[in-house]
């Protein structure tokens, strides 16, 4: 299907994915394929196109896609023309049958995100808009071109979630790593025995245990993977899905999806050895004399390894091949409690979506007058009041005009991104002093640097002593923000409480200016000075238990870095009662913590 003197050749991986998308291309939903344009991802969509029927419709959809574009609507000029509605079809229905090419999908809108997802739900158009009411079929995979750079640009979660294959795009290294040269009408072949395969029991359920010991929270996740563990058994020619094909749908569907490691198996406790000859109980003598001697094994030619196989054994082997496509990197972060979620959401570092009446990037328009600033959208205007030109201009005198009334004005909707503004609480006192000031001034350094990239405000924050210090109110300046970090002593008592409500105040202030604040704070979690400055350990928890309460309630998002040498229960109670993330890093340092405090405060993460 492909030159073999082409290059460069996607790996096997890749070629797979593409030959299975081709056998079901509305079952799996499609695939999240992130690679930057190129040679590579033209030779996949190749790869993808000569597997698929010559005449199944390939379509991209743009961006900034409107409803109209999607789902369809009024024919402005044709019904100004007829007298009557006139509907014209959308682009999803156009696609029934086929595959639709998302562009830059790390950028699309939650407006078309939601378009897309509702089809791939139902298969199904379902327009009503501009008084038109219309159901089309529209059966489409969906190939999102992902072009992000770093873990911050990730496609919606709404898509990431309906599609089988979350694929990193790569290039075949080695002539073991080749791609497999599967014909059209092998392909074929496979996709007319598609619905005779059958899924046993036990793979359905050994997937679904997979799921779940590996942290896979979506429902769909094992639905997709039960279909490609059934469309690659008909690509072998097989009627039935057997444990290769359900370890080729784990490798492919879950390992992607993973957000935790598995508990280790419980070992065996040695305390009761096992009985010895001399331990057993011996029978009576004449009983002995009386029983015949034992029977030799026979043997059981009738039983195969198979059926003598333990209960479990294929979750133990679907859960193993999962671990086994993790990369080794991911695979520690997870096993460090960075649980790699869905990031996509809308708010995060990038600040909170806000409306606003004439500021911002447009959304689309609303049916209201144009007052106070807003703007007249004269296109949509004129659409809703085309199906009424005929009844009106019966009504009229006068010579025959377009006619606008007041419920036709259509205005333009804005949003705009609130700002964020990244509040550092750090923990000066003696315990943090002696253990992890250093590094958690560090780590703040390098967060400043990242945040000063993004031109987002930082404020830092310190407690120690009897109270809490404002280091540095919210600014943009990094030089301004490590001179007042590195004039930070250590050193006297833990005011939690005074820190915690320092940051939910500070916060709350940030709020009320518009943008959007994130805490980060840095402790052990362990208080010995209370609110009213008394030293005492019983009270200063209480009084920083309560700060917490109030904390959460407040509703603002946070994470907590157990700065701690050995974690303990103290920081992962705080942060249950803050309603914030907690990531104890008890061996890590400056880098470490910048790298937690990353990956834990990207969208979606809460």
């Amino acid at each position: 299907m492909l030159d073999a003197f082409s290059s460069p050749v996607p790996n096997a991986d890749a070629a797979l994915v593409a030959a299975l998308l081709a056998v079901d291309p509305a079952g799996l939903g499609g695939v999240a394929l992130r690679a930057a344009a190129g040679p590579l991802r033209d030779a996949w969509l190749t790869l993808l196109r000569e597997g698929l029927p010559a005449s199944t419709p390939m379509h991209r959809v743009p961006l900034h896609a409107t409803d109209a574009a999607l789902l369809g609507g009024l024919d402005l000029a044709a019904t100004l023309h007829a007298g009557r509605p006139v509907a014209q079809q959308g682009l999803l229905a156009r696609c029934d049958g086929g595959v639709l090419l998302l562009a830059m999908a790390e950028r699309v809108g939650a407006g078309v995100a939601s378009q897309l997802a509702a089809v791939l739900d139902t298969q199904v158009v379902a327009l009503e808009r501009d008084g038109l009411t219309q159901r089309r079929p529209a059966r489409v995979a969906l190939v999102a071109l992902d072009e992000g750079d770093g873990e911050e640009e990730q496609m919606p979660a709404t898509l990431l979630d309906r599609v089988a294959f979350h694929l990193p795009l790569q290039a075949a290294g080695s002539d073991d790593d080749a791609p497999v040269d599967w014909t059209r009408a092998e392909i074929a072949e496979a996709r007319a025995r598609l619905s005779q395969v059958i899924v046993p029991e036990s793979v359905v359920q050994a997937l679904c245990a997979a799921s779940l010991v590996w942290g896979v929270n979506s429902m769909r996740a094992p639905l997709l993977a039960v279909r490609v563990a059934r469309a690659a058994a008909a690509l072998s020619g097989m009627d039935e899905a057997e444990e290769v094909h359900a370890s080729l749908a784990a490798r492919l569907v879950l390992a992607p999806r993973a957000t935790r490691v598995p508990a280790p198996p419980a070992e065996e406790t040695a305390d009761t050895p096992p009985p010895t000859d001399a331990q057993e109980p011996t029978p009576d003598e004449d009983d002995a004399q009386d029983a015949p001697p034992p029977e030799a094994p026979q043997d059981e030619p009738d039983h195969t390894p198979d059926e003598e196989e333990a209960p479990g054994a294929l979750d133990d082997r679907l859960i193993e091949a999962v671990r086994a496509a993790i990369p080794p990197g991911l695979l520690a972060a997870l096993q460090m409690g960075q649980a790699r979620q869905a990031r996509a959401a809308a708010a995060g570092r990038s600040g909170e979506l806000m409306k606003n009446q004439n500021r911002g990037r447009p959304v689309g328009t609303r049916r209201a007058e144009p007052r106070s600033g807003a703007r007249l959208h004269i296109l949509e205007t004129l659409r809703a009041a085309a199906p009424w030109q005929r009844l009106r201009q019966q009504k009229a005198d006068g010579p025959k005009r377009i006619q606008v009334r007041r419920e036709d004005f259509h205005v333009v909707r804005f949003r705009q991104r609130r700002p964020t503004t990244t509040l550092f609480v750090v923990d000066a006192s003696g315990s943090a002093a002696l253990h992890r000031l250093a590094e958690a001034k560090g780590a703040v350094e390098l967060l400043l640097a990242e945040c000063y990239v993004r031109r987002d405000k930082v404020a830092v924050l310190a407690f120690r002593g009897d109270g809490c210090e404002l280091l540095l109110p919210p600014t943009r300046s990094l030089a301004r923000a490590k001179r007042s970090l590195a004039a930070l002593p250590g050193g006297g008592g833990t005011p939690l409480a005074a820190g915690i409500e320092a940051a939910r105040e500070l916060a709350a202030q940030i709020g009320r200016a518009g943008e959007t604040p994130i805490v980060v704070m840095l402790t052990d979690g362990r208080a010995n000075v209370a609110r009213d400055g008394r030293h005492g350990r019983a009270r200063a928890t209480e009084d920083a238990l309560e700060a917490a309460d109030a904390f959460r309630l407040a509703g603002l998002s946070a994470l907590l870095i157990d700065t701690s040498s050995q974690p303990g229960e103290a920081s992962r109670v705080m942060a249950e009662r803050m309603g914030a993330a907690c990531v104890p890093l008890p061996h890590a340092g400056a880098a470490g913590l910048s790298q937690a405090v990353r990956l834990a405060t990207l969208p979606g993460t809460r």
